[in-house]
């Protein structure tokens, strides 16, 4: 409708013609790049707990520092979920082994993470990266019901092919944009302020300071009473 009004309103007021087309234009570009904004569709951004209990949720994996990270886990109790790349886990499937092993999840992260693009990507892009994704996680465990979009972004495509497929986008009510900080410090204190029974934290794994700054939430929020868990699906809201 908006290059018609366009066309309409024009050569009465151009300015209120251009205004119009800017409006049409915010309307889809801010709930796309923003992640926990649900116009275009639902976005899990919480669990339903009565204990003092997070999800934490780790992007970007399977990495060089798997073993590391699986090591810290295991030294304070922690279950996570790892949103995987689908190629990376098929490159090092030992890595993937070992998070299950261990007893966390693994959940859709996209085959490739075109992070610059997939929030523009067209429905046969969308397809592609979740579907070679599943298949890759299919190669170890049963096929996730959890996608979280590369860097969050999603658009008018995304939500109607995870409803076919009978996957749930995941976003999350606490992060620490740790994926580009460099202080750990001060990834924790941006993440603390937002913790609640309840709360999904989502990090990264594979940075310089990935290992330290997992370490400083995870031991600041068990400071504060908080176990990690992951909830069943069922609890996700």
């Amino acid at each position: 409708m908006a290059p018609l009004i366009l066309v309409a309103l024009w050569p009465v007021s151009p300015v209120g013609a251009f205004a119009v087309l800017m409006l049409s234009h915010m309307l889809i570009l801010y709930p796309t790049l923003r992640a926990n904004v649900q116009w275009l569709g639902p976005v899990v951004t919480r669990f339903a707990t009565d204990r003092k209990e997070l999800w934490l949720t780790i992007d970007d994996g399977p990495t060089e520092d798997t073993a590391e990270v699986l090591k810290l886990f295991a030294s304070r109790g922690v279950k996570a979920t790892f949103f995987i790349k689908g190629k990376l886990a098929l490159e090092r499937p030992e890595l993937i082994e070992a998070m299950l092993a261990a007893g966390h999840t693994v959940a859709n992260h996209s085959h490739t993470h075109p992070s610059a693009s997939f929030w523009c990507a067209t429905p046969g892009r969308i397809a592609f990266e979740v579907d070679e994704c599943q298949r890759a996680i299919a190669r170890f465990t049963a096929p996730s019901r959890w996608f979280r979009a590369p860097v969050g972004m999603k658009n008018p495509f995304v939500h109607p092919l995870l409803a076919r497929r009978g996957l749930r986008l995941i976003g999350w009510t606490a992060r620490g944009f740790d994926g580009v900080a460099a202080d750990a410090e001060k990834v924790v204190e941006r993440i603390l302020p937002d913790l609640r029974p309840g709360a999904i934290v989502m990090m990264h794994q594979g940075g310089p300071q990935s290992l330290r700054m997992l370490q400083g939430v995870i031991d600041a929020a068990q400071e504060r009473g908080y176990a990690f868990v992951v909830p069943e699906d069922a609890a996700l809201a």
